[in-house]
């Protein structure tokens, strides 16, 4: 494992799924192999539907305590459908579930709360604004679909720090053993956010 650089925005899955792997048309600091050994990565691992993952997700919004919490985390994908349950976050657990036709968030207030986005529903609910759909991506070690990237490699060859759509993404850790490599220790930013994500085990089906 490589220790250079705990967890963000939750990219709460990349929410309806698997997105595709952008075309690397990116500024990516690095010669043509470690470009090229990330293409791979990401043609790899973008075809993954069905994983899970522990760890410890803390969130900070600086502008209002509101949006700020930490607990331990269990987030699980399988097909199109995801599950994410933070627990001990706000004094409580909640419990984020969904897919394509929308989301539901349940431990939040008395009653669940429903929304067709959610990434909406957990900014009205507990204050979070965090791009969901690209946390998947990012937790994963990989660039998010639709926009431009840029993206810098440590001196395993992995990627060390990816800027896209505003946010920094630091990759402080990864697990090593498996092929291809996955992030344990992942650190997002875009003021006034900073999430961090510190995974313990990772299960890919």
């Amino acid at each position: 494992m490589r220790a250079t650089r705990w967890f963000a925005a939750l990219t709460i899955l990349g929410l309806a799924g698997c997105a595709s792997v952008p075309p690397p048309r990116l500024g990516s600091p690095g010669d043509a192999g470690l470009v090229a050994e990330q293409v791979a990565r990401e043609q790899a691992l973008g075809k993954l539907s069905d994983w899970h993952l522990e760890g410890r997700l803390g969130i900070t919004n600086s502008d209002d305590s509101r949006g700020s919490g930490s607990g331990s985390l269990n987030w699980t994908e399988q097909g199109g459908t995801y599950v994410f349950t933070v627990d001990g976050a706000f004094g409580n657990s909640f419990r984020l579930s969904g897919g394509p036709d929308g989301a539901l968030l349940e431990g939040v207030g008395k009653q669940p709360l429903r929304d067709a986005d959610a990434e909406a529903l957990m900014q009205r609910a507990v204050g979070w604004s965090v791009p969901l759909v690209e946390l998947r991506a990012w937790v994963l070690g990989l660039r998010a679909a639709g926009s431009p990237a840029q993206l810098s490699f440590g001196v395993d060859r992995l990627p060390a720090v990816l800027q896209q759509d505003g946010w920094r993404v630091e990759y402080r850790d990864w697990d090593t053993s498996r092929q291809p490599a996955l992030p344990t220790f992942v650190v997002a930013s875009k003021p006034p956010y900073a999430v961090r994500l510190a995974i313990k085990s990772w299960q890919l089906k």
